[in-house]
């Protein structure tokens, strides 16, 4: 059955496996869709796994035999410090997800690639019966999902819309929210969690699918960015509430099956879906309950997740009254990988008037802390460092003041303090952040990042590529941090593979590790190449190396090394800078 497919009820049919060839079909025309969205690496990875399941070589379907057979890795690569492929079959799930929802609805053979393995299963689809008629007259599936690659250019548009048409009504299907709350709490989306259903009906069944939704909704309450909403029957619900979720739990011998949907209750659009098959071992029953409920509603509620994207979405059209600071928010993530200065400035603007209008809003504390901790990162304005640290920090306490236990205001916390140089009082506050919600994978891989570069490699590159993997959209941010790990752990081809993927761009701060790396493999031409970019474009950030490098690596020891790969590229790094960090590596 299809990701998503809503007929996963009543009678069971007798189907036959699809042959060879039609799989081989079925796979042509899912390549040469253009809502497969996937590069052309994860296509030749897809092609690899069908036709060796095709050929009876499943067995041989491993992270190792797929770096080196698909992706050209050599002999050295390892699968257990390497998250290269389990990250890249991440997005191939997604791609395939996106594809049967969108544009293979009526396909005749389903292929997937489940969790925690890279054997693909092909189904044929069971004869469809007519969908649901919702109180909107269309059937669910009518709608397309949002496409994450689209989000960049509409919200581009939407951060316009947000600074001019203050006063707009129209378009964004979200909640109108109470007038008299209005002036001391922003609207955010809410999500309708209606009991799952029971399809099986017997008594094991019934208490799954209950606590299966108990899970669900106490999962989407650590994110502060929606509000969930408990009802037995949503018909019955004011209409400004804006998502409904809805699940369908089959229970049977050790196989578990849910079938979860997310529908926009304006007109019944299924904006995202999926589905969950789990083999269910005795004594593990409630902790295998558990992490699916946590793989859906970090789906739904995260930052990049359903709800992010279908909002965004619908910026499109115009963002009325009493919903512009989440639209803020949204623009914010969008921006974050930005180094342009108006468009960071114009998401710091928009968070700064939503801090003014609504001044209790943690979220919008936080990501404006977040955003000063970019503008130091990028490292453009040396002399500009102190005051955005010092604004960072302020924004960041407000926020924490405001919700000690959200998340997003302890991010906001343990970016400031690893800024300063307090290393374990940072990593304290994200070990707890991480505690409060160990479903978000935004700040997981934060979190990650800074123990990797706390000198925590092993537990931190990790953690990052354990997020990367279950992230719906970042935008670079985590590729540029396992590049930093692959770099750190000697294996410099997968660490100027990260960096290109990355997309570094303008920002001189990614650009110094890629020039690091270009040291390490040898390659001057290239690395003579990025010298002339800084000489053009950052003249005076190769001049203050030691500031910058010591931003993101507090150790001497991994100063040294980067120092290392800069003189390798010709980069003249101060004698003095590179001494005091080999004499104080070697002392320790």
């Amino acid at each position: 059955m299809a990701i998503g497919d809503q007929q996963d009820v009543g009678v069971e049919q007798t189907i036959s496996p699809p042959s060879s060839v039609e799989v081989l079909a079925q796979l042509e025309r899912i390549r040469l869709s253009a809502e497969f969205d996937a590069p052309d690496r994860d296509r030749k990875f897809l092609a690899y796994v069908i036709e060796e399941t095709l050929a009876g070589r499943g067995d041989r379907i491993k992270a190792y035999s797929i770096a080196t057979e698909v992706f050209g890795r050599d002999s050295s690569f390892d699968p257990q410090t390497d998250p290269a492929v389990r990250i890249e079959a991440g997005r191939i799930r997604r791609a395939l997800e996106r594809y049967y929802l969108v544009a293979g609805r009526s396909d005749p053979i389903v292929i997937r690639m489940p969790k925690g393995a890279y054997v693909p299963t092909f189904e044929r689809r069971a004869e469809k019966q007519p969908a649901p008629v919702r109180e909107s007259g269309m059937p669910p599936s009518e709608a397309a999902p949002v496409g994450w690659r689209h989000l960049r250019r509409i919200l581009l548009g939407a951060a316009a819309l947000v600074c001019g048409l203050a006063g707009l009504s129209a378009g964004l299907l979200l909640l109108s929210g109470d007038n008299s709350t209005a002036a001391s709490r922003p609207n955010i989306p809410k999500v309708i969690v209606t009991p799952f259903e029971d399809i099986s009906g017997t008594r094991q069944s019934a208490m799954m699918a209950q606590g299966l939704t108990d899970e669900v909704v106490s999962n989407l309450a650590k994110f502060k960015e929606i509000v969930p909403v408990t009802v037995s029957d949503p018909l019955r619900t004011p209409a400004d509430q804006t998502y409904a979720l809805e699940g369908r739990v089959r229970l049977e011998a050790e196989r578990l099956r849910l079938v979860v949907r997310l529908i926009q209750r304006s007109d019944g659009a299924v904006v995202w879906a999926n589905t969950y098959d789990e083999r269910l071992q005795s004594g593990d029953v409630i902790d295998q309950q558990a992490r699916t409920a946590a793989a859906v509603s970090s789906a739904v509620a995260e930052p990049y997740g359903a709800i992010f994207q279908a909002s965004a979405a619908e910026l499109r059209r115009s963002v009325p009254e009493g919903w512009q600071a989440y639209a803020c928010s949204l623009t914010y993530y969008d921006h974050r990988g930005d180094i342009d200065p108006q468009s960071r400035r114009s998401a710091e603007e928009c968070l700064q008037r939503a801090t003014r209008q609504f001044p209790t809003y943690a979220t919008a504390w936080a990501l404006l802390s977040m955003s000063y901790i970019d503008a130091l990162s990028n490292g453009l304005d040396p002399s500009a460092s102190a005051g955005l640290l010092e604004q960072a920090g302020e924004a960041a306490a407000h926020a924490v003041d405001l919700a000690p236990f959200d998340v997003r205001a302890l991010e906001a916390q343990m970016l400031v303090l690893f800024a300063r140089g307090e290393v374990d009082a940072a990593l304290a506050v994200g070990a707890r952040a991480l505690a409060i919600n160990p479903n978000d994978t935004e700040l997981a891989g934060a979190y990650g990042l800074r123990l990797a570069q706390s000198g925590q490699w092993d537990a931190g590159c990790k953690l990052l590529s354990d997020a990367t993997e279950r992230n719906l959209g970042q935008t670079g941010v985590f590729e540029r941090g396992l590049a930093s790990c692959a770099y750190f752990a000697g294996d410099y081809v997968a660490a100027e593979r990260w960096a290109r993927l990355a997309n570094p761009g303008a920002n001189p701060a990614d650009r110094v590790l890629l020039l690091a790396i270009l040291g390490k493999l040898g390659k001057t031409d290239q690395a003579r190449e990025e010298r002339k970019w800084f000489e053009t474009n950052a003249p005076a950030f190769l001049g203050d190396l030691g500031q910058a490098i010591a931003l993101q690596f507090h150790r001497p020891e991994d100063q040294h090394r980067l120092f290392d790969g800069l003189r390798a590229a010709g980069v003249a790094v101060p004698e003095a800078e590179y001494q005091q960090a080999g004499t104080t590596s070697a002392i320790r």
